[in-house]
C-alpha cells in the first residue's frame, strides 16, 4: 500500500508541475527573477539614501538665506508642484478610501514633521552630528515596521542592527561630550515621525507606484503648505543667494520627490527593515558632503564607524526574513 502511495505521489508530482506552470508555483527560473527584483531594490533604497545623505547639507545651504519656516514650506510647495504636475499628466485616479489614512501619515511624517524638526535641530546643530543622530533611523524603521506590519526579521538582523545602533549612538555621544542638547531633542523627534512615515509608504508602495505613494502625500499637504509658505515669507528675512536657491531646490526635487520615489519603491521590492538598514550608511554620506560642501572638518573616528557601520549593514542585507 505504501509503495502504491509513493507511486501515485510521483506520478502526481509529475502530471502537476507543467498544470501549475501558470500559476505562482516557485520554479527554477523564478529564482533569477527573484534575485534581480531584490537586487534592483536594493539598489533604488541605495539611490534613496543616496539623495537623503545630502539633505542636511542642503538644508544648511537654504539657511544661509532663508528662515527655517520658509525653506520646509517653500520646499513642500515646490516638491507638491513637481508632484501635482506629473499626476495630472499621467492622469492617475484617487487613491482607494483605505489608503488615505496611510497617506496622512507620510505627509505628517515626511513631508512636514521631519523637515521642520531637522531644519530647526540644523539651528543649533552642526550637519554632520544631526546627521549621527539621525543614524537611528533604520532602527527606529525597524522596529516601527515591525509593530505595525507584523514583519519578524531574524534574530541575527536584530543583532546587527542594534550593533550598528550603538555605534552610531556611541559616536554621538562621543562627538556632543555627553549631553544631549534641545538640538538632538528635536531629531529624536524627528525619528520617531519620519520612521511612521517611511513604514507607512513603503507598506503603500506594495499598492501603488512609489512616485504617487509621496505624491499624493504632498498635495494632501499643499493647503497647510502653502499658507505655512505665505506666512513665513512675511515673516522671515529672504535673501536669495546661488546657495539659498541650490539648497531649497535639492531639497524640493532631490530629497523630498526622487528620493522618496526611489526609496519607497525599494522599501517595497526588499521590504521595509531590509531597506531601512541602509540608511546605517546616510550619516557617513552626509558626513563627506558636510566636509565637501560647507567646510566641516571630519571627526577622526568617522572612518573606523564607518565600517564597523558597513559591515552591520552587510550582515542585515544578508540575513533571513
Amino acid at each position: 500500500m505504501r509503495s502504491n502511495d509513493s507511486a501515485t505521489a510521483t506520478v502526481t508530482i509529475a502530471v502537476s508541475t507543467p498544470a501549475a506552470a501558470g500559476q505562482d508555483t516557485p520554479t527554477a527560473a523564478a529564482a533569477p527573477a527573484r534575485g534581480t527584483l531584490v537586487g534592483r531594490g536594493a539598489l533604488l533604497a541605495a539611490l534613496g539614501v543616496a539623495a537623503f545623505s545630502l539633505t542636511f547639507p542642503a538644508t544648511a545651504w537654504g539657511l544661509e538665506g532663508m528662515g527655517p519656516w520658509t525653506v520646509v514650506m517653500l520646499r513642500s510647495v515646490l516638491a507638491a508642484a513637481l508632484a501635482g504636475g506629473a499626476l495630472a499628466v499621467f492622469r492617475v485616479r484617487l487613491p482607494e478610501r483605505r489608503h488615505w489614512v496611510g497617506i496622512a501619515v507620510v505627509a505628517g511624517g515626511v513631508v512636514l514633521g521631519f523637515p521642520l524638526l531637522t531644519t530647526l535641530a540644523l539651528q543649533t546643530s552642526t550637519t554632520s552630528h544631526a546627521a549621527v543622530v539621525v543614524g537611528l533611523l533604520p532602527l527606529t524603521t525597524a522596529a516601527c515596521s515591525a509593530v505595525r506590519t507584523g514583519a519578524r526579521p531574524s534574530r541575527t538582523f536584530w543583532i546587527a542592527s542594534l550593533v550598528g545602533a550603538a555605534v552610531v549612538i556611541g559616536f554621538a555621544v562621543q562627538q556632543s561630550g555627553g549631553a544631549p542638547g534641545r538640538g538632538d531633542l528635536l531629531l529624536f523627534a524627528a525619528l520617531l515621525v519620519c520612521a511612521a512615515g517611511y513604514t507607512e509608504g513603503g507598506r503603500l508602495a506594495r499598492h501603488m507606484p512609489g512616485w504617487q505613494v509621496i505624491g499624493w502625500a504632498l498635495v494632501l499637504a499643499l493647503p497647510m503648505t502653502v499658507a505655512g509658505a505665505a506666512v513665513a515669507l512675511s515673516t522671515e528675512p529672504l535673501r536669495l543667494t546661488a546657495h539659498a536657491i541650490g539648497g531649497l531646490l535639492w531639497l524640493a526635487i532631490g530629497s523630498q520627490f526622487l528620493g522618496m520615489v526611489a526609496w519607497y519603491r525599494g522599501m517595497a521590492a526588499i521590504g521595509i527593515h531590509k531597506a531601512s538598514q541602509l540608511q546605517l550608511a546616510q550619516p557617513l554620506l552626509t558626513m563627506v558632503w558636510s566636509v565637501l560642501l560647507l567646510g566641516e572638518q571630519l571627526p577622526p573616528a568617522a572612518p573606523v564607524a564607518a565600517l564597523a557601520v558597513l559591515a552591520c549593514i552587510a550582515v542585515t542585507q544578508r540575513s533571513r526574513g
